[in-house]
């Protein structure tokens, strides 16, 4: 079993009084508005100086992860913004040192990258269904902060969020996912299988925040059962961790639009169109 990492534990915490917001679906929808204009500053400072950023998005199947990430990269560029949801390892993966393929996708100067799911997947997923023997997950815990803490010193900013939801909510959303057909694809047999896992899972989580929760790349806790609020949490949480300031570039007043020409064009019936099924 490893160290345990060194932390400060009061030094992780913020621990002044915050009176929240109370949301209806009208403040919902001008505060992500408000959040989602914030995001594309950050962008455009991270851009601008050169900042690199991973996010990590963690927590049960059901918690929230995918819809907060897709609200934080709805509005902004995809060449700056970018998602990676890995799949399971390849032979050749498989046989790599387990942080490798992590590494691959770290993002480069002016990137924010978003992981849906991370290397703490071993923590995780792995532990609990049995993907990996004893002696690689100890030897994640005791590596993870030293991976940490190395991609920090080379400028990285490491961000970690685990989103918390209770036994009660995630059920109701699997129930959810049942019902509707174009979400049956979230619904893998990992999933299921995970249902019968709570307090395996539950224990696993523990372990991992024992041994890396730390200093420099603390993990942060979003209260998850209420999915729009713990999106608007995780987004002003994300902003504040940043000294960016408005560097968006100034548009002008557009110039007029160029007059159609005498240029003589092919009839438009002449082109495959798309069949008319709908109209207005």
């Amino acid at each position: 079993m490893p160290d345990k990492a060194k932390k400060t534990k009061s030094k992780n915490r913020d621990t002044r009084a915050i009176k929240p917001i109370e949301l209806t679906n009208k403040v919902y929808a001008r505060e992500l508005r408000r959040l989602q204009v914030e995001l594309v500053k950050l962008q455009e400072w991270v851009r601008k100086e050169g900042v690199r950023i991973a996010v990590l998005f963690e927590g049960r199947d059901g918690a929230g992860k995918g819809g907060t990430i897709k609200r934080i990269a709805a509005r902004t560029n995809p060449r700056v913004v970018r998602i990676e949801a890995l799949g399971k390892p390849t032979e050749r993966e498989r046989t790599e040192w387990y942080f490798q393929r992590y590494v691959a996708r770290l993002p480069a100067a002016g990137e924010i990258v978003l992981f849906d799911r991370s290397w703490y997947n071993r923590a995780g997923v792995e532990r609990v269904m049995g993907f990996c023997t004893d002696q690689e997950y100890w030897e994640f815990l005791r590596e993870a902060p030293a991976f940490e803490q190395m991609l920090m010193r080379s400028g990285i900013h490491i961000i970690k969020y685990w989103f918390s939801v209770s036994a009660e909510e995630q059920e109701s959303r699997f129930q959810a996912r049942m019902q509707d057909l174009t979400k049956h694809w979230k619904l893998s047999p990992m999933d299921l299988a995970a249902r019968d896992k709570w307090n395996e899972y539950a224990s696993a989580k523990d372990i991992m925040f024992e041994h890396t929760d730390t200093d420099e790349t603390p993990w942060w806790v979003v209260p998850s059962d209420d999915k729009k609020s713990a999106r608007l949490n995780c987004i002003s949480r994300l902003l504040s961790q940043f000294p960016y300031v408005d560097v968006s570039p100034k548009l002008t007043r557009l110039k007029k639009l160029q007059k159609p020409s005498d240029l003589v064009r092919p009839p438009i019936e002449n082109q495959r169109l798309v069949p008319m099924r709908y109209t207005r």
